[in-house]
C-alpha cells in the first residue's frame, strides 16, 4: 500500500471505531500505531473485558460486543477476557457500596455459558479467548506489590464512585482498590493495542494504559460507550433492576420487550445497538424528531433488526408476526406449548400452585404477585386471586402479553 492509501485505511477504520463511541482516548497515537500495523501486515489486539458476576449477559453488553465484531471484520485480533479473577473481587465502579464477595465456585458456574453467548453476535471461532487468572493466579506476592505500588490512594479517591462514599462515609474496603490494578495488568498480560468498554469503566480503562506505561509497554487506546438504557428508558440496563433483554431471551420475547421501550429511548438503543448500520431507520428515526410519523411502525423495525442479529431473520420475521397477533390482534399465538399437570388425589388446584408446577412463575410468591397484578388469565379470563380453584379439563392460560400455555389438568 502506497503512503496515500495506508493514510486513507487509517482514516476509514478511525471512523468505524468511532461509531457510537462516548470517548476515544490516544487517538492519534493508536493512528500512528495502526498506521505501522497496516504497512507491517499486523492485526491490532482489541481487548474487551466482562466479569461472570452473573449468568447472563444482556442487551447493554451487546453494544461493546458489536464493536468488537467491527474491530474483526477490520481484520483484528479480538480478545474476549473473562474476567474470573476480577469478578472475585467485585467491580466497584458505580457501586454506592460493595459488591457482595463471589467464590470461585460461583464464579465458574457463571462464566460456563459467557463464550456461548458471546457466539450469538461474533464468531468466537475467530476471538482469542482468555481467562485474568491464568496470570493473576500466578503473580508473586512482590509482584503484586509492585503493581499496587503504581498509583496514590488520592488518585484512587479521585474516582467519583470512591470519592462519594468517602465523603458520605460509607466504608471502601481495600480489596475494592485493588479492582482497578488487576484490570489495568490485564492489559499488560494482553499486550492490548485497544481496550473497550462502557463510560462506567474510564477510570479502570485509563489505568490499564497507566500501568502498561509502567511496565514499558506502549499505552493502549481507549474507546468508551454510553450505557444502554434499560427497558424503562431512564436507568441503565442492569439484571438487577429487572429492565433487561437477555442475549438467551427467546426471539418472541426480545422482540416484545423491545416493543415495550418508550418512544424517546429508540434514538438511543438505535445509536449504540447499529454500530453504524441500519442507516434507512437511523434516519427515519431523526425525521420522527422533526415532523409527526409512525413511531410504532419504527419500533416493529427496530426490533425486528435487533431479533435478527441476536438470533435470524427467520425467527425475527416469526416473533413480528406473534406480537401481531398476540399484542395488537388480542389473538393466541399458533405455537402454544401443551403442558399436563395432574392433580393426584386433589379435587382441583390454586391458580398460583397451578403457574409454578406449569413454569410459568419461578415461586409461589412470583406467581401471587403476577395474578394480583392482572397478569394472569385462564380461558380468556383474567383473575386476580391467586387461591382460585382451577378444576380437570383443558386449559388455556395466559401470563403477561406474551407467554401462553395449554395445560391438561387430570
Amino acid at each position: 500500500m502506497t503512503e496515500s492509501a495506508i493514510q486513507d485505511e487509517v482514516e476509514r477504520q478511525l471512523a468505524i471505531m468511532r461509531e457510537g463511541a462516548e470517548d476515544f482516548y490516544g487517538e492519534e497515537e493508536l493512528a500512528e500505531r495502526l498506521a505501522a500495523c497496516l504497512k507491517e501486515g499486523r492485526p491490532l489486539r482489541v481487548k474487551l473485558g466482562m466479569d461472570p458476576s452473573s449468568a447472563d449477559l444482556h442487551l447493554g453488553h451487546s453494544v461493546v460486543l458489536t464493536k468488537l465484531r467491527r474491530f474483526l471484520e477490520l481484520g483484528h485480533t479480538p480478545i474476549f477476557l473473562v474476567g474470573d479473577f476480577t469478578a472475585r473481587i467485585g467491580d466497584p465502579s458505580g457501586r454506592n457500596k460493595a459488591r457482595p464477595a463471589l467464590s470461585a465456585d460461583q464464579v465458574e458456574e457463571n462464566a460456563k455459558t459467557y463464550v456461548a453467548q458471546v457466539g450469538r453476535l461474533l464468531d468466537v471461532s475467530a476471538v482469542e479467548v482468555r481467562r485474568n487468572g491464568e496470570w493473576m493466579d500466578e503473580m508473586s506476592p512482590s509482584d503484586f506489590v509492585r503493581l499496587c505500588s503504581q498509583t496514590t490512594v488520592a488518585r484512587m479517591l479521585e474516582r467519583d464512585d470512591f470519592s462519594k462514599r468517602y465523603a458520605g462515609q460509607v466504608p471502601i474496603y481495600i480489596h475494592e482498590f485493588l479492582y482497578p490494578f488487576v484490570q489495568g495488568y490485564d492489559s499488560v498480560a494482553l499486550e492490548a493495542d485497544v481496550e473497550l468498554g462502557g463510560t462506567d469503566q474510564t477510570f479502570n480503562l485509563l489505568m490499564g494504559r497507566e500501568l502498561q506505561k509502567a511496565y514499558g509497554q506502549a499505552p493502549q487506546a481507549v474507546i468508551t460507550h454510553p450505557l444502554l438504557v434499560g427497558l424503562d428508558g431512564r436507568e441503565k440496563m442492569s439484571k438487577s433492576l429487572g429492565n433487561s433483554i437477555g442475549i438467551t431471551d427467546a426471539p418472541a420475547e426480545m422482540y416484545g420487550k423491545v416493543m415495550s421501550i418508550p418512544d424517546d429511548a429508540m434514538a438511543q438503543w438505535h445509536r449504540l445497538l447499529s454500530m453504524g448500520d441500519w442507516a434507512e431507520l437511523g434516519r427515519a428515526l431523526e425525521g420522527l424528531a422533526d415532523a409527526p410519523g409512525d413511531p410504532m411502525s419504527l419500533k416493529h423495525e427496530l426490533a425486528h433488526h435487533i431479533v435478527s442479529r441476536v438470533h435470524d431473520e427467520r425467527n425475527a420475521d416469526s416473533a413480528r408476526e406473534q406480537f401481531r397477533r398476540v399484542v395488537q390482534r388480542k389473538e393466541a399465538p399458533q405455537d402454544i406449548p401443551t403442558l399436563a399437570i395432574s392433580l393426584s388425589d386433589r379435587p382441583a388446584i390454586k391458580l398460583f400452585e397451578l403457574l409454578v408446577e406449569a413454569e410459568l412463575a419461578a415461586s409461589k410468591s412470583e406467581a401471587r404477585r403476577l395474578v394480583q397484578q392482572g397478569g394472569v388469565s385462564v380461558d380468556r379470563q383474567r383473575i386476580e386471586d391467586p387461591t382460585t380453584l382451577i378444576e380437570a379439563g383443558k386449559r388455556l392460560v395466559q401470563v403477561g402479553k406474551r407467554r401462553f400455555a395449554t395445560i391438561v389438568i387430570s
